[in-house]
């Protein structure tokens, strides 16, 4: 299991669990599964459906920007603990008799331990980082998760227009990110407003407002909005 790319600061995180029979995991090998960052969007979105027919379960959970920032912001839980509670829901519900896991922490036995805190269950879990280089299984579940949160960054494209990538090194982020907040005052509902470069966009963009329009009430109101 794995989950998509979690550094973006728009839409979903998405986690994904699948259980396989050990010959279905052969036949996904040879058909190409690996690391999903190694791959095309196409050819990800074609091993996607193979997977889905060879998987014997398949389970995955979408968190919205919403919750993520319930859970850093106001819960004050750290990245790394999100993922872990959000695997053991997978676990949880797929019920193997062993999981290989692909670690969040630098420290595999960290992560694992996390993961057992939230967990109902007792598998057997092999933790390890970038276990979807090592492990088919692990592999495939990241195929799945990365198809699906593509798919839903592309139906915030088709809605809001161009963003770029959503991640800080890139112009077209911030760009959006900027005009959005002078344009709104506030930053878009589909942003992770936790991530810290929201959190800097947001303020650049309120504290050049407010130089603006100082002691007025778009300021007072921008300044309001900006704490949300």
């Amino acid at each position: 299991m794995l989950g998509a790319p979690i550094g973006p600061v728009f839409g979903p995180m998405v986690l994904c669990g699948a259980m396989f029979e050990k010959k279905a995991l052969d036949e996904l090998k040879v058909a190409g599964v690996r690391d999903s960052k190694l791959l095309s969007p196409s050819k990800r979105e074609a091993l996607a459906k193979l997977i889905a027919k060879k998987a014997l379960k398949i389970e995955v959970v979408e968190l919205s920007p919403a919750e993520i920032d319930e859970l850093r912001l106001v819960r004050k839980i750290n990245l790394n603990e999100v993922e872990a509670m959000n695997f053991a829901r997978i676990l949880d519900r797929l019920k193997p008799e062993i999981a290989y896991v692909d670690s969040a922490d630098p420290d595999p036995k960290m992560f694992e331990g996390r993961i057992r805190r939230h967990m109902g269950g007792k598998p057997e879990l092999v933790v390890e980082n970038f276990a979807d280089r090592k492990y088919p299984a692990v592999a495939a579940a990241s195929i799945v998760a990365k198809v699906r949160r593509d798919q839903r960054v592309a139906e915030l494209r088709q809605r809001y227009g161009d963003f770029g990538s959503g991640y800080s090194s890139d112009p077209r982020t911030i760009r959006f990110l900027e005009r959005w907040v002078r344009e709104h005052g506030e930053l878009p509902e589909f942003s992770r407003r936790s991530w810290e470069t929201a959190r800097r966009v947001g303020k650049q963009m309120k504290q050049k407002s407010c130089g603006k329009a100082k002691g007025t009430k778009k300021c007072e109101n921008f300044h309001d909005r900006g704490r949300a």
